[in-house]
C-alpha cells in the first residue's frame, strides 16, 4: 500500500485504466469472435456486417492506445484477407 497521496491515486488510475482496457479488448475479441462465426455459417452478407463492426472496434481500440496501430493494420488485413478468400471457394 503506497504512503504516499500522488502514489495512492496512481495506483486508483492503474486500476480504472487497466479495467476499461481489459472490457474494450473483450469486446475486440468478440467482434471478431463473432465475425469468424458467421462466415463459418456461410452467410455472406451477414459476415460483411459483422466484417465491418470488427474493423471498427478495431480502429476504436487502436485510437485509444489499448492495441499498437500495426497490430490493428494486421488485424484488419487479417480478417479482410479470410473474408475474400471465402468469396472465391
Amino acid at each position: 500500500m503506497p504512503n504516499i497521496k500522488s502514489a495512492a491515486k496512481r495506483v486508483r488510475q492503474n486500476i480504472k485504466r487497466e479495467n476499461r482496457n481489459r472490457r474494450i479488448k473483450s469486446m475486440l475479441k468478440t467482434t471478431i469472435r463473432r465475425y469468424e462465426q458467421s462466415l463459418a455459417s456461410g452467410d455472406r452478407e451477414d459476415a460483411r456486417l459483422k466484417l465491418n463492426a470488427a474493423v471498427r472496434q478495431i480502429d476504436k481500440a487502436a485510437a485509444k492506445g489499448i492495441i499498437h496501430k500495426n497490430n490493428a493494420a494486421r488485424k484488419k488485413s487479417h480478417l479482410s484477407r479470410v473474408f475474400d478468400k471465402s468469396d472465391a471457394v
